[in-house]
C-alpha cells in the first residue's frame, strides 16, 4: 500500500507525459481533433498530479523532476510543433497537401517553420527557472506553459476548424511575431494570477474573480473560439492587478 501510496501520483505524471506524446504524434499526423483531446488530457492530470500528491502527504523531489519533464512535452513540444505546422502552411488532413512537403523540402527557406521551436525552447528554461524559484508560490512569473500551449493550439484549432484568426495563420510575418512574444512572456517577469488563495478575503481575490467572470462571458459568447481568448484576457487581467499579485 505504501508502494501505491508513494507513487499514485508519479504514475498521473506519467500518465501526462504519455497524453503529450500521442498528442505530438497526432498533431504533426494532422489529427488535430486527437491532440486537442490529449491536452484536456493533460491539462485533467497535471492538475490531479499535485493535488494526489498534496492529499497523500507523497511530495517528493522525484515527483517535481518528472511534472517539469512531463509538461515539457505536453506544454513545450507541442505548441512549438503547433507553431511549425503553421509555418509549413500545409493543412496535413489532407493527404494531397501532404505530399507539398517534399517540395518544401528542396526550398530555401526551409528552416523558417523551425523557429515555432523557440517556443520549445523557453517553455524548458521557463520550467528550469520555475523549479528554482521559491517566489512563485501564489502567483505566476510569466505565462505558465499550459496555459500558453491553450494560447497557441487554441488559436490554431480554432483557424483549421472554424476558420478564426485566419489574418494570423495566413502570414508567416505575424506567425513568427506569435512565437516571439509567446517565448518572452514564459519567461517575462509579469505577475500572472494563479489561482491558489492565501486569504478568503474579498479585496484579495478581486483579481481571481475578475478572471472568472470575464472567463465565463467570453466563453458564453464566442464558445470554442473563446477558448484562446481567455488567456489573453488573462494576461491582460494579470497586467491590471500586477500590484495586487503578491
Amino acid at each position: 500500500m505504501n508502494f501505491i501510496k508513494n507513487n499514485l501520483a508519479n504514475a498521473i505524471t506519467l500518465g501526462n507525459l504519455f497524453s503529450g506524446c500521442v498528442g505530438a504524434i497526432h498533431l504533426i499526423s494532422g489529427d488535430y481533433e486527437t491532440t486537442a483531446v490529449c491536452i484536456v488530457i493533460s491539462l485533467i492530470l497535471d492538475f490531479f498530479d499535485g493535488f494526489v500528491a498534496r492529499a497523500l502527504k507523497a511530495n517528493s523531489n522525484l515527483g517535481v523532476q518528472l511534472d517539469s519533464l512531463a509538461d515539457m512535452v505536453s506544454f513545450g513540444l507541442i505548441p512549438g510543433l503547433t507553431i511549425v505546422v503553421a509555418l509549413t502552411g500545409i493543412d496535413f488532413r489532407d493527404p494531397l497537401e501532404s505530399i507539398k512537403y517534399a517540395s518544401i523540402l528542396a526550398n530555401d527557406h526551409l528552416w523558417i517553420p523551425y523557429l515555432g521551436l523557440f517556443i520549445t525552447l523557453f517553455s524548458c528554461l521557463r520550467l528550469a527557472i520555475f523549479n528554482l524559484d521559491e517566489d512563485q508560490k501564489y502567483y505566476f512569473k510569466g505565462l505558465n506553459t499550459p496555459s500558453n500551449t491553450i494560447l497557441i493550439f487554441g488559436l490554431f484549432y480554432a483557424n483549421k476548424e472554424v476558420g478564426s484568426f485566419e489574418f494570423l495563420f495566413e502570414n508567416q510575418v505575424y506567425l513568427i511575431i506569435l512565437t516571439a512574444v509567446s517565448s518572452w512572456l514564459l519567461i517575462s517577469p509579469v505577475k500572472m494570477i494563479a489561482m491558489k488563495f492565501k486569504s478568503m478575503k474579498l479585496q484579495d481575490n478581486y483579481p481571481k474573480l475578475a478572471l472568472l467572470i470575464g472567463s465565463v462571458i467570453i466563453l458564453i459568447i464566442f464558445k470554442s473560439v473563446g477558448i484562446p481568448m481567455v488567456i489573453i484576457y488573462y494576461i491582460l487581467i494579470s497586467i491590471i492587478f500586477q500590484k495586487q499579485l503578491n
